[in-house]
């Protein structure tokens, strides 16, 4: 079959790979009718260099339909159409009783003390062959797959597999008080996704953030008032001027490890991912820093006694943070890989309305054959024509 592969920093190919077969009695074997990149699939094509083997399948949001399934798989049969969550857990072990499916005990890879594996993220993650490719092995296919009408577009539940539960979680974890504002730093498809459910919810004070006009024009849209962080000279005084002095009672943090804004945190990341990759893990591990402009802005922006929501992916270990702020102001940081089967039963019942409610089929941007994804990576990282979010076609 044919596959999306990592090569190495800044190069993703097509290549020809063997088709993936049932391993477990667990496993289903989808075929895949849409994927799409995500902002964090940007982390791999660079910084994350050091975990990935040329060869590897990137890409973990997914859907498709059923093509085989494992004997102990008794909830799908060849033909469904569903959608797969990027955590794979098992839906039964301590932590998946409590919900917290990214921390799954069945899937958690302990030697390399992270929590649940995911579909195409690195070594760090399982090393799982990801879902940008004609076929993908779905373990636990018992629990994860969540099967969909045969009927409708698949950009209308495509999003289940990881953005929308991640905006979900990340407004939930933002605890936005009655009455209250909610800003969100970064207006890519998270961002998006997180003004439009905040719309939905009967959030009705809401800040967007970025750099990025085509970003700042979707979220005005949607419903919220919108600065250009490029153009406002002092972007605090300028959300405590929306919020009576105050600052934002809530913020959503949805940029994570690659904000702009500091050059040398972006130097020592460059040099890092270049070096031999033995060192690199070492260095990424032991004194690894992200690009923190996003998250300090987060901090900056919240009202005394306010709530940071975090939902940008970070993974320096040495990270510096304004601890003395951030104790004085009392604030509430909450933060996580997405728990994606605890929101689907209610994201589901949302998308499944007969009006896109959440408007998510028109998030996408780009929709190109799967043989195009080299160039659509390319796009999606530099931002140009427009590019908020691309879907592939196999």
């Amino acid at each position: 079959m044919k596959a999306l592969t990592w090569q190495g920093i800044e190069d993703v190919k097509i290549t020809e790979v063997p088709d993936p077969r049932i391993q477990e009695p667990t496993d289903a074997i989808i075929k895949v009718t849409s994927t799409a990149i995500c902002g964090s699939d940007l982390h791999l094509y660079s910084v994350l260099a050091p975990y990935l083997t040329p060869g590897d399948i990137l890409g973990h949001e997914f859907m498709g339909i059923v093509e085989q399934v494992g004997s102990e798989v008794s909830n799908l049969q060849p033909g469904d159409r569903v959608v797969v969550p990027f955590t794979i857990s098992c839906g039964h072990c301590w932590m998946c009783e409590r919900q917290l499916y990214s921390q799954c005990e069945t899937t958690q890879n302990v030697e390399q003390g992270k929590g649940a594996s995911l579909f195409g993220y690195t070594s760090l993650y399982g090393a799982v062959p990801g879902g940008q490719a004609e076929y993908v092995r779905v373990p636990h296919a018992d629990f994860g797959p969540v099967k969909l009408p045969q009927e409708g577009s698949d950009e209308r539940f495509l999003y289940l597999s990881d953005i929308l539960p991640t905006a979900w979680q990340g407004l939930v974890y933002a605890d936005v008080p009655q009455g209250g504002t909610l800003a969100v730093i970064g207006l890519g498809p998270v961002g998006q996704l997180a003004v439009r459910a905040a719309k939905h919810q009967g959030v009705q004070n809401i800040i967007g953030l970025d750099l990025v006009p085509e970003r700042l024009d979707a979220a005005r849209r949607h419903g919220a008032q919108v600065l250009n962080v490029a153009e406002v000279g002092d972007v605090e005084a300028a959300v405590k001027d929306l919020t009576d002095g105050r600052g934002a009672d809530s913020v959503l943090e949805a940029v994570g490890m690659e904000a702009h804004g500091n050059p040398v945190s972006k130097k020592m990341i460059s040099a890092t991912v270049h070096l031999p990759k033995p060192i690199a893990r070492t260095a990424m591990e032991k004194a690894g820093i992200d690009r923190l402009s996003a998250l300090h802005l987060a901090v900056d922006l919240a009202r005394r006694g306010g709530t940071v929501s975090i939902s940008g992916v970070y993974g320096g270990m040495a990270d510096p943070m304004p601890m003395m702020t951030m104790f004085d102001k009392g604030l509430t940081l909450r933060m996580g890989q997405c728990h994606v089967k605890r929101w689907t039963p209610e994201l589901f019942s949302i998308l499944n309305e007969g009006a896109d409610v959440l408007d998510v089929e028109s998030l996408a941007t780009h929709r190109v054959p799967l043989s195009e994804a080299p160039d659509a990576y390319k796009m999606f990282q530099t931002k140009s024509d427009g590019c908020m979010k691309v879907v592939l076609k196999p």
